[in-house]
This record gives structure tokens, C-alpha cells and sequence, in this order.
């Protein structure tokens, strides 16, 4: 656990070299560096990442909003991840419209957007409950609830 310095709010949420990236509190005053896993969609300890998010002096650092963490993780589980199940069934639906917009060398539209948006949210919340029940220490379905947003 790392001390965070006061005025910061938590959870702060990060790109870090296009990998998504929280901060959290720890209960204790301290907080807890989070990175997500390409491997298993999981959360791995990142605590010596603290002062380089702080700092956020590298070209490579990106502060996010909760709604483009959200996307980045899931576009990243979504891409990396295969398996069996309603979650990997959805996943598959995101990429078929990606796949579709791209085959037509076009911009997705409003509509598409929000149907992608919307997924995301629903299998972020899906997958993190999985790792919740699996014992992940950083498993949050609650970020990607509605009224965090």
C-alpha cells in the first residue's frame, strides 16, 4: 500500500501505456495501484506505478473519466479473452460490430456507440462480479454501476 497525497479523489482511473489502470482506497489512509491483466482480465498489483500516475510527466499517461476506463478495459478483455459464456458471447457482439464498421471503412454512429457503450458497461459489471466470486482482491462490479457513472 502507498500513501496518496490529500485533494486527490478516489478512484482515479489511468491509461498506462494503453493498459487501463486504478487507483483505489485501501480503508487505511493508503491506496492501492491496480493494473488490468491482458492474460486473464483480471487485476494485478501495480503499487509501484503510484508516483508515475501522480506525476503524469510521461507522454504515455493518460487520466480517464470512469466511462472511458470502463470501455478500455472491456475493449482490451474483449480482445484478448476468449472463453465460453454469456460474457464472451457479448464480447463477440462488440467485435462483430467493430468488425462490420471497419469491413465498411467507416466511423461507428450514435447508435452503434451506445449499443457498444452499453455492452461494455453490462460485461464490465458480468466480468468483475466473476472475479469477485473468484477471490480477485481488486474485483469492483460497482464502478461500473449506474449511478457511479
Amino acid at each position: 500500500m502507498v500513501e496518496i497525497p490529500s485533494g486527490n479523489v478516489l478512484p482515479a482511473f489511468y491509461s498506462y501505456y494503453e493498459s487501463p489502470v486504478k487507483i483505489v482506497s485501501a480503508g487505511d489512509g493508503s491506496v492501492a495501484v491496480w493494473r488490468l491483466s491482458k492474460d486473464t482480465g483480471g487485476w494485478d498489483s501495480a503499487n509501484h506505478l503510484i508516483g508515475k500516475l501522480l506525476a503524469a510527466d510521461d507522454d504515455e499517461i493518460e487520466e480517464l473519466t470512469r466511462e472511458r476506463f470502463i470501455c478500455l478495459a472491456e475493449h482490451d478483455r474483449g480482445y484478448y479473452l476468449r472463453g465460453e459464456g454469456p460474457v464472451y458471447a457479448l464480447y463477440e457482439t462488440v467485435r462483430a460490430i467493430q468488425d462490420g464498421v471497419a469491413c465498411e471503412r467507416r466511423y461507428p454512429n450514435p447508435t452503434e456507440l451506445a449499443l457498444i457503450a452499453g455492452i461494455q458497461r453490462r460485461t464490465f459489471v458480468m466480468f468483475e462480479e466473476q472475479l469477485q466470486q473468484s477471490g480477485d482482491p481488486a474485483a469492483d462490479p460497482s464502478l461500473g454501476s449506474e449511478e457511479q457513472a
